[in-house]
């Protein structure tokens, strides 16, 4: 009965947000995330899913359709999130009636899902496109790649090549983007795999897993690296024994750092710039503080399933904290610090970033809300706004190869684009001030913003 209560609310929604033939947005400031410029006092047309116009507003009197004054309002591309678990384990019983929602509500109109129950990320992707259910439009893997011992429920685990091809191609029958490989996926299987993949046509993208080195998996293909790893190994003296299945920590890579193989990888990296790194900034301050964060402060914690915030959460804060008791606290927010800096050597080396949360597999990570916070984590690792703001906006269309359809606001892109109420260039803290939203052409006003929000808080209560 639930279920179903939630779906008349899901339509409910969708048949509240307009589905005029065309929308007009006046007098709006689009921000060109480009060349960072802000193109004032604009008209943005929408006819159905795609932008039909961007010009003046003195040019343009609208004759048909709902029109937005967004006079003193700026208009940037919709934001994706570009690591995401909607159907994970633990937390996939909300995926669709809390977990895509709420991507929504924070502007985040794409997502790249890195892991989830097959059957369900499918349905969901499905549903997403035919209107049926609120959220993002989806690019999914299904099941990740794990070893044969694999701690996730939605994965697929891997002893030997033979099985990691069969798995690939199983997913390509399937219909799944991509291929995601995860951390202990064994050696001679991760490169069957990026063999079977390249041969099916799937981009690979996950881990650089334990037992295979950061040059290999660029050699292999792997289009992502993933929370940073492989490159931090590449860094220390003792990547071998790493890759050979040497215990690692903050403590020992910040022991075994060496700044000349940090700087050959930075070099590598940079010479093969269809390898993109999303490192999952704020997702990876919690993990490696998880002992020292007041989650029972964040102010969007009503937005938090009760299950995460009464068992998931303090069990994951207890259990984490515990592994990490050998090296302080002092040790593990200088390898936080360590990480920031290399992200600013790579991107000062030009390397491509994608914004992305691993949102909701962690403590205090919140679908929609989190993503806000990665993009202040790129400004604190030196990115202006505009190039903390194109690591979720067009830079995932870039990666994508899907330039023509958004990631930029221009006539002919789909019509996927938030409205806020400060300027994001000014300060990327601006991204979370958002009035409307546009979602594969679907128009969640403020009104349309505040019932989603009132009830995301209600089911994520449990109500």
């Amino acid at each position: 009965m639930r279920l179903v209560l939630l779906l008349c609310f899901a339509l409910l929604l969708l048949s509240g947000a307009s589905h005029a033939q065309q929308l007009t947005i006046v007098h709006v400031n689009v921000v060109d995330v480009v060349s960072g410029r802000i193109q004032p006092n604009m008209t943005v047309v929408i006819a159905g899913k795609r932008i039909a116009r961007v010009s003046p507003s003195a040019r343009i009197n609208p004759q048909s359709g709902k029109v937005v004054d967004a006079t003193g309002q700026y208009l940037i591309p919709g934001l994706w999130d570009m690591h995401t678990h909607v159907y994970f384990d633990g937390t996939a019983a909300a995926g669709t009636d809390l977990i895509l929602p709420l991507f929504v509500a924070n502007g985040v109109t794409g997502i790249r899902d890195m892991g989830s129950e097959l059957e369900a990320v499918l349905q969901a992707r499905a549903g997403i496109a035919a209107h049926r259910l609120v959220g993002p439009r989806m690019v999914v893997s299904g099941p990740m790649l794990d070893g044969p011992k694999s701690p996730y429920k939605a994965s697929i685990a891997i002893a030997t090549p033979a099985d990691g091809r069969k798995a690939v191609d199983q997913l390509k029958a399937r219909g799944v983007d991509f291929i995601k490989v995860q951390s202990l996926v064994p050696r001679e299987a991760y490169f069957a795999i990026a063999a079977e993949a390249k041969k099916a046509g799937l981009p690979l993208d996950g881990h650089v897993p334990d037992a295979v080195r950061a040059t290999e998996a660029i050699t292999a293909g792997q289009r992502t690296f993933e929370h940073l790893i492989g490159i931090f190994e590449a860094s220390s003296t003792a990547e071998d024994g790493y890759v050979t299945g040497q215990e690692k920590s903050p403590g020992r890579l910040l022991a075994t750092y060496a700044p000349a193989r940090e700087a050959a990888v930075v070099r590598l990296l940079a010479a093969h710039p269809q390898v993109w790194q999303c490192p999952t900034l704020f997702w990876e301050r919690g993990q490696w503080l998880v002992d020292s964060i007041a989650w029972q402060q964040d102010p969007d914690l009503s937005y938090a399933g009760r299950s995460w915030v009464n068992q998931r959460w303090p069990k994951a804060q207890t259990n984490i904290a515990r592994t990490l008791d050998t090296e302080p606290l002092a040790v593990r927010a200088r390898f936080v610090t360590h990480e920031l800096d290399l992200v600013r050597k790579l991107h000062a080396a030009h390397v491509g970033f994608l914004a992305g949360t691993d949102t909701p597999a962690g403590v205090d990570l919140i679908p929609g809300a989190s993503l806000h916070l990665e993009l202040q984590r790129f400004v604190a690792a030196g990115f202006t706004p505009l190039e903390a703001l194109q690591t979720a906006t067009l830079n995932p269309a870039r990666f994508l190869k899907r330039t023509q359809d958004f990631g930029t606001v221009q006539a002919g892109r789909l019509a996927d684009l938030v409205l806020l109420s400060a300027n994001p260039l000014a300060d990327i803290a601006n991204t979370r001030s958002i009035v409307g939203v546009l979602a594969d052409g679907q128009y969640f006003s403020p009104t349309d913003l505040a019932q989603l929000r009132q009830r995301l808080q209600q089911v994520a209560a449990g109500k």
